[in-house]
């Protein structure tokens, strides 16, 4: 890719709340039946003309979903953001992401056959290794943003790793807010105790200098209240649920809807 002249934490004031579409699913449902429908790289384009900020890819190495061929196609039509996530811990990855050089590359600890990401860094634990590959990336030019869990101490230990921003995993937060069925309707109980919780992570991680992301089954019931708990949210990543709703309401209409939650 060209060089980006991007801010690595720009003011809401500037861009607002980016919606970085996850087009994991597409490559899932193309690999289900073989050949190349859905076209990945064509989805990309038309989800950017529909309005997306951005494209996600989660690229993993049994390529169940996204093939690292994809990530070099899809490249190369990029015109908004491009964010690649994934497990630095796998050299094929890290090689990957240098080669590429996205706008923004998020680390997931993800474990090999995992079939989503179900938790942040320890960050205080894999302090070393994270400055170190945070490094290689910055050093290539590429904005490192690492998955974390809403806990203080967590936000903290990644801005002693020399992190851009930090993605806050929402799988709790949709919990609650659902309750435990994420197909329930809405819940109260426990839901103002759970949002604090990311809320003080969040302002933490702005006090440090930290951007904040976002990502882990959002959707078109649950993205509003999040955002306003939040203002100074810079991106939010959405794949599944997404794409569930594309399949009754259309690609287009559906991120629009996902862009109006989000101001």
């Amino acid at each position: 890719m060209n060089e980006k002249n991007i801010l690595l934490n720009p003011p809401l004031g500037v861009r607002g709340t980016k919606l970085s579409v996850n087009i994991n699913k597409f490559a899932t449902l193309r690999n289900a039946r073989g050949g190349n429908n859905p076209n990945v790289t064509q989805v990309a384009i038309d989800a950017q003309l529909f309005g997306a900020d951005g494209i996600t890819i989660h690229p993993r190495p049994d390529e169940r979903h996204i093939r690292y061929n994809d990530a070099r196609e899809i490249s190369k039509i990029i015109t908004t953001e491009y964010n690649i996530e994934g497990n630095p811990t796998e050299q094929s990855f890290v090689d990957l992401v240098l080669e590429l050089k996205p706008h923004q590359v998020t680390l997931v600890p993800d474990a090999i056959g995992q079939i989503t990401s179900n938790h942040g860094w320890n960050t205080i634990q894999y302090k070393d290794y994270l400055t170190n590959i945070i490094s290689v990336f910055k050093n290539a030019g590429i904005r490192v943003s690492i998955f974390v869990d809403p806990i203080i101490e967590m936000v903290e230990g990644a801005a002693s790793t020399g992190t851009n921003r930090i993605e806050l995993y929402t799988e709790a937060y949709a919990k609650s807010f659902y309750g435990e069925h994420l197909m329930d309707e809405p819940q109260i109980t426990g839901q103002k105790q759970t949002i604090n919780e990311y809320i003080l992570a969040a302002n933490k991680a702005k006090e440090l200098g930290l951007g904040v992301n976002a990502g882990h089954d959002l959707d078109l019931q649950n993205l509003k209240q999040f955002k306003q708990a939040i203002p100074f949210l810079n991106e939010v990543s959405i794949g599944h649920a997404l794409v569930c709703d594309a399949i009754y309401l259309g690609l287009q209409n559906t991120i629009q809807m996902y862009k109006r939650q989000l101001m």
